[in-house]
């Protein structure tokens, strides 16, 4: 080392550690737990699969089975729910039946396992490049597994769960089973399932009897059956018949001339064709489905509906809106009941086919001066009678003053009868205010009524929304002579749990019914309701809404029980329709046909057994409650009452008393009737 110096040489690096050994794998160290858990596992699965999946569902009636609505007297009007028959036994069909959906939905049905790896890869490098499933190689089985236990989902998870239901289904049943169920539940469109249902759908014959060319016809339905089924694209349907024709001649099921042969078929429909909605169908949707359980083929519901009255119900509301377009009325809707509740007659609107809103069940509008019967029933209760007197004079509420149509006041005390015909508003008001508003509202419950009404001074002139099937139900009551009258659509008694049994009908009183009865009379003789006249006795009542918004005209005779609305779905006013005018002529048209039948009745008591008495020769009974708050007292420390009182008055300012504004508007009254 010269000069004596030390240099510093760095030891070389320590070679790194070896990688640590990577642990065998469970299969490598115990392979023969590792296959015995996979099995059980495997078997684990397959006993749940058995428990959860019923391999016979596929066979099962459909949950909503076609219902056929039929009318009372017998004919059939609608169709609705879903159409599936028996299953079928592919032993016992045609060969060129079974081979027809083999060659062009899995033609490797008989060689594979459920799954058929060609076309699962081939589906696979399809949706790759789409970025997308667009095709899913699905093999009888696997769409067996799809229609009878899952839904149409477009997932990898649902494939998965496809592919292994398909599996168990191999492991279970016989490849005649698989194809059996798979044709007794596949969709051939039109609401048809299984193959028996779509030959008697579209050939009127048995899957036994169809041909060649039928049975391709329908193989290739399926594929898209929405679009390919005959009777909605017959072209469509015949172009895919000759793919799956071809599809046969190429796997050696028929030959080139069968096919040609078979290319020529007749569609012949074995099912009358029915709408599949109306009014009164889709009322009554809910209530036929709780009545009727599964069940193959189609199942007729006998209904209440009577198919001449719904016929001229029709005519009627058609023929008036005609009539009525410079008036600015675009819709009606008109009620027919029998004093039990059967709906013998719907229209919920002009045109079914443009609007199914059902302005007989589903409009909540304002029901004008036809709610002045719960008004007088409640007046009645407290035991006044028709001659009893209330002022018709003008009258201020706090902000609110109520007013007659036209501003027309009689400007002295009047019999509750004649208040009622004329349909005074200030009557009503004061009567209401009078009896107490709550006991309007509990005559108007104990009548049926469900309806939200507000404790609010404007109830006494109809401003509570209400359906015209609740309101015609209300009066069925009166001319039933018990409450409630519910309406129902089917021809059986309806069936209730434990706890949906209506409340017991309870008799109305008689005397307060004979005093109702009196009073609507007399607004069909000699009030508001005179163009709803007819040769038989009538009782109704008329209403009209705010600003015309909604004119109403219900009433009875004999067991017939009619409600009549006209309106327009966008609330705007009408041209002065009232309820005396358009639903009156309604009315009338509609009953007086009703009436000319044989089948009409005539009640137990047509007529209440009050005699009509002349009102100019008589002096009203004086109301025994106390006035109010404002008003001059009578004589005897009440209402003025008496012939004096009964003089033409000078009409004063408009009393004032201290009640609330209501919030709703003061509703319009009717004009005075029309001559019918």
């Amino acid at each position: 080392m010269a000069g004596g110096e030390l240099k510093y040489v760095p030891a070389p690096p320590a070679p790194p550690p070896p990688p640590p050994e990577e642990p065998a794998s469970l299969w490598r160290r115990r392979p023969v737990q590792a296959a015995l858990g996979a099995v059980g596992l495997l078997l684990l699965v397959f006993l749940w699969l058995s428990w959860a999946l019923p391999v016979g569902r596929a066979l099962e009636p459909l949950e909503n089975p076609t219902l056929v609505l039929v009318t009372a007297d017998g004919k059939p009007f609608a169709r609705r729910g879903s159409y599936k028959e028996a299953p079928v036994e592919v032993e016992k069909l045609p060969d060129h039946v079974s081979e027809a959906f083999v060659a062009i939905e899995d033609r490797r049905f008989y060689s594979h396992l459920g799954l058929d790896l060609r076309s699962i890869a081939r589906a696979a490098v399809t949706n790759a490049e789409e970025g997308e499933i667009r095709q899913g190689g699905s093999t009888i089985t696997q769409q067996l597994a799809k229609n009878a236990f899952l839904n149409n989902r477009q997932t990898f998870r649902r494939k998965a769960q496809e592919a292994l239901i398909a599996l168990y289904l191999e492991a279970r049943l016989s490849k005649a089973e698989i194809l059996s169920r798979y044709l007794s539940s596949v969709y051939f469109g039109d609401g048809v399932f299984g193959l028996r249902a779509a030959a008697r759908h579209f050939f009127d014959k048995t899957p036994e009897q169809l041909t060649v060319g039928e049975a391709a016809m329908l193989a290739g339905v399926v594929k898209a059956p929405s679009r390919l089924a005959p009777t909605e694209d017959f072209e469509a349907s015949q172009q895919r018949q000759r793919v799956v024709l071809a599809a046969m001649v190429d796997q050696g099921m028929i030959t080139a001339a069968q096919a040609r042969q078979a290319r020529r078929v007749r569609l012949r429909e074995g099912r009358s064709s029915l709408p599949v909605g109306s009014y009164f169908a889709d009322w009554i949707s809910a209530e036929t489905k709780r009545a009727f359980d599964r069940a193959y083929g189609e199942v007729q519901v006998q209904t209440t509906l009577d198919s001449v009255l719904q016929a001229q119900a029709q005519r009627a509301v058609r023929r008036a809106l005609a009539g009525a377009r410079g008036q600015r009325a675009t819709q009606a809707a008109l009620v027919a009941m029998r004093t039990d509740g059967r709906v013998v007659a719907m229209v919920g609107g002009r045109d079914y086919q443009e609007s199914q809103f059902n302005r007989a069940t589903q409009a909540m509008r304002q029901p004008g001066s036809a709610f002045k019967l719960f008004v007088y029933l409640a007046a009645l209760r407290r035991g006044m009678t028709p001659d009893s007197a209330i002022l018709d004079a003008p009258l201020k509420l706090g902000d609110w003053t109520p007013q007659n149509h036209e501003g027309e006041y009689a400007g002295r005390p009047v019999p509750l009868r004649d208040a009622f015909a004329r349909s005074s508003n200030v009557a009503a008001v004061r009567l209401s205010e009078q009896v107490g508003r709550q006991n309007v509202i509990r005559a108007a419950r104990d009548l049926g009524v469900r309806a939200d009404i507000p404790n609010d001074p404007t109830i006494a002139l109809g401003t509570p929304l209400m359906s015209l099937l609740e309101l015609t139900s209300a009066y069925a009551a009166v001319a039933a002579g018990r409450t409630p009258v519910i309406p129902r659509g089917l021809a059986a008694e309806p069936v209730y749990g434990p706890f949906g049994r209506p409340p017991r009908p309870r008799a109305l009183d008689a005397r307060q019914r004979d005093a109702l009865l009196l009073m609507l009379r007399e607004v069909v003789t000699r009030g508001t309701g005179a163009a709803a006249s007819l040769p038989v006795p009538v009782y109704g009542k008329t209403g009209t809404s705010q600003d015309y918004r909604d004119a109403w005209f219900v009433g009875f005779t004999g067991d017939l029980v009619v409600g009549v609305w006209v309106g327009n779905d966008d609330n705007t006013p009408m041209r002065r329709v009232t309820g005396g005018t358009i639903p009156a002529r309604i009315f009338r048209e509609f009953t007086g046909f009703a009436a000319s039948r044989q089948d009409f009745r005539e009640p137990l008591h047509a007529e209440p057994s009050q005699q009509t008495v002349d009102l100019e020769a008589i002096d009203p009974e004086p109301l025994e409650l106390p006035p109010l708050e404002g008003e001059p007292p009578g004589p005897e420390g009440g209402l003025p009452s008496g012939p004096a009182d009964l003089a033409p008055p000078v009409l004063a300012p408009p009393e004032e008393l201290d009640v609330p504004p209501p919030d709703a508007p003061e509703p319009e009254e009717e004009l005075p009737p029309e001559t019918p």
